[in-house]
């Protein structure tokens, strides 16, 4: 008997004992599970700003972790060693497995041994395993903490409905047009898009990832981008240099020159804070008032800094000089 899957926008329809396309979700016996559920393969306490999240907690490290999965095959991922089904770390069956878990509560235990407040689900795609993920979420929410999600935000319905109440910050990677998504990604845009708007609606923090290809993207296809997430009311974008990964490793990085131009061109839409990620640029890896333009905090890789009568100012969410609101967590 064929059972849908709903956590993500392909609600795939699977066969007894098979998997849908992300290979972790399975049919038994009419119920989907995720086989790896709780199967903690890599973790680590990181700085937020490397998921990355400049407008959140500015200077704070996170519990970092993930299973292994992705909905999407992105010819470029940087983490295909546990999210592609292509690795030698493809889930094992779920019998194999039951006893290699890690509970929700441990982890958020291991969390609070660590000395941090923030978990980060990420590295691979936690809309897989959105089950844990959210037994996670509401533990660390009971404990005082926060949570954060880095996604590629190609949502089901359902799972926008089910992880947006859990998760205080997300970090949605927008990859191109549909062409791009299909082409070099085997996905699709408007998921990605209507996720973003729905988050908006319910006023959770969002930060917005692209990475810039040089040789698949030109800047009118990043202006495009652009322009999309204006459209929707996007306060943060990270525009970040390609590094050749996985099926791509044929490709030239991009050069700091082409991400310069970029950023020149999509500095006119009205999208106050665009960073530059995997760079030296100097002139956007700093946070500004959009306001006055007061400078608040300087970013050097996934250190920051800033004065601490402008740090105070931060903390409670204002420029120290115009007192205009300043968005994120702070």
């Amino acid at each position: 008997m064929r059972t849908r899957c709903d956590f993500c926008y392909r609600y795939c329809s699977i066969e007894e004992g098979e998997r849908g396309v992300c290979g972790v979700r399975e049919n038994r016996e009419g119920t989907i599970v995720t086989v790896n559920y709780g199967n903690v393969l890599s973790s680590a306490v990181d700085p937020i700003e490397k998921k990355p999240f400049y407008h959140v907690r500015p200077g704070a490290k996170t519990l970092s972790f993930a299973l292994f999965g992705c909905n999407l095959q992105c010819k470029f991922c940087q983490n295909h060693d546990i999210s592609q089904k292509d690795s030698p770390l493809f889930p094992a069956p779920w019998k194999e497995m039951k006893n290699n878990r890690t509970p929700p509560r441990d982890l958020v235990k291991n969390m609070k041994e660590c000395g941090v407040s923030i978990m980060a689900y990420t590295y691979s795609d936690p809309i897989v395993w959105q089950d844990y993920m959210l037994d996670t979420a509401k533990l660390v929410h009971e404990a005082g903490g926060l949570n954060c999600m880095v996604t590629n935000g190609s949502f089901s319905a359902e799972a926008r409905e089910r992880i947006v109440p859990e998760i205080d910050a997300f970090n949605i990677d927008l990859k191109g047009d549909d062409d791009f998504y299909k082409k070099y990604c085997n996905g699709r845009l408007a998921p990605v898009l209507d996720t973003l708007d729905y988050i908006i609606s319910r006023n959770r923090i969002v930060e917005v990832t692209s990475l810039v290809i040089e040789e698949l993207h030109d800047i009118e296809d990043i202006v495009w981008i652009g322009k999309k997430l204006e459209a929707l009311g996007v306060q943060v974008w990270h525009l970040s240099r390609f590094f050749p990964h996985y099926k791509m490793e044929h490709l030239d990085p991009t050069s700091e020159s082409f991400l310069n131009k970029v950023l020149d061109r999509v500095r006119e839409l009205s999208i106050p804070y665009i960073y530059a990620g995997n760079s030296t640029n100097d002139r956007f890896s700093k946070t500004k008032c959009p306001s006055c333009g007061m400078e608040l905090i300087g970013h050097r890789g996934y250190f920051v800094k800033a004065e601490r009568e402008v740090h105070d100012h931060i903390l409670m969410g204002e420029c120290l000089n115009c007192g205009a609101s300043i968005y994120g967590i702070f």
